[in-house]
């Protein structure tokens, strides 16, 4: 039998989506002994919920009450205790990259035969020092990864067995810094059936630019803002669905939004956005896939990656969208102003082999 664990709720955010798709895929071969997570698939009797609000107080405590890092990190590392202690028997343990050390501690002494670590980016390493380039060149806030869930990452890659990451961009920096290409897998990912182009159309002169995901800097949001700025274009829009972390996002995109009437924020489900865009953006500084250009390829719109996201493997320059350099505001410029003169139609470029 095997177990999963993710802090993530089922179903939402990207992690959320991937914790989704593994526990059904688990469950379809009959051999699924359950799952934890902050909230379950409804009516879901496999499903174990972990709560942390009696740690509530602990989160309103220095240095968790005015770090992100730090919040992320505790919340992580609670939910990985607290299965810990829970933890039964089973053939195959799933744990999540920095959620797992405590578990996978608890899972080989029950005598558990292979122990999964899926990984949602790129090699710890690799997500360090993006990180640390988004934070320098926009330092509005600071970035989730603080140095114990740097270390804490790096031994769940020496205690697992096989770790899965969900592209060939990832699995190259696992590669890179060294880790044996036996042990390292490549997932693949598939997107909700809802996520289809509308039936009906929709006619507007207006250039509809979408972003969808979380408001932080590493996402590189701050570079599609200034690139839209300098987009003079009275008959644009940019939608950014996701919310903020963080105080100095809070406030860095109150200023731009006050300042610019085309920019709003619209968090809640992406889909009707999608089904009114004329390009998603996903400007990432590192993301080892990015479900969002993958739902909106599936709605048929272009999207705009960076070299340093996982989706490029599904991106052809020209066709369905383009890939721009990390960090490049010209470069995003250029590519919006491309799309703008000429329309372009989202669909799926071959991509690699697992």
């Amino acid at each position: 039998m095997e177990i999963l664990s993710c802090n993530a709720p089922y179903n939402e955010g990207g992690l959320g989506k991937v914790l989704a798709q593994l526990v059904e895929e688990v469950r379809s071969t009959g051999s699924l002994g359950g799952y934890y997570t902050s909230r379950r698939k409804s009516n879901d009797s496999l499903g174990q919920e972990i709560s942390l609000k009696r740690f509530r107080w602990l989160f309103r405590t220095p240095p968790f009450r005015y770090s992100l890092s730090w919040r992320d990190y505790l919340a992580a590392d609670l939910f990985d205790r607290a299965v810990a202690s829970k933890l039964n028997a089973s053939t195959i343990f799933h744990g999540f990259c920095g959620r797992a050390q405590h578990s996978f501690v608890r899972a080989r002494k029950l005598k558990c035969k292979q122990l999964v670590l899926e990984s949602a980016t790129s090699h710890i390493d690799n997500v360090k020092k993006q990180h640390r380039r988004a934070t320098r060149a926009f330092p509005i806030e600071k970035g989730w990864l603080n140095q114990p869930q740097y270390k804490k990452t790096l031994k769940e890659y020496e205690t697992a067995d096989l770790i899965f990451v969900i592209s060939e961009y990832a699995r190259q920096t696992y590669l890179e810094a060294g880790l044996p290409e036996a042990k390292v897998k490549r997932r693949v990912l598939a997107v909700e059936p809802r996520f289809a182009p509308s039936p009906r159309t929709f006619h507007s002169d207006r250039f509809t630019v979408v972003y969808v995901g979380r408001l932080q800097v590493s996402k590189g949001l701050p570079v599609l803002l200034e690139a839209f700025q300098q987009l003079h274009d009275k008959d644009a829009q940019l939608i950014l669905v996701g919310g903020y972390g963080s105080n100095g996002m809070e406030n860095y995109l109150r200023k731009k939004v006050a300042g610019d009437p085309r920019v709003k924020i619209c968090p809640g489900d992406p889909l009707p956005n999608l089904h009114r865009a004329d390009v998603l953006v996903h400007p990432s500084f590192e993301d080892g896939l990015g479900f969002a250009p993958l739902e909106a390829l599936a709605c048929g719109v272009p999207v705009i990656v960076t070299e340093d996201t996982g989706m490029k493997e599904y991106v052809v320059n020209g066709e369905n969208g383009y890939i721009l350099p990390t960090g490049n505001v010209e470069a995003l410029i250029e590519q919006l102003r491309a799309i703008r003169l000429r329309p372009l139609r989202g669909t799926f470029a071959p991509f690699p082999a697992k």
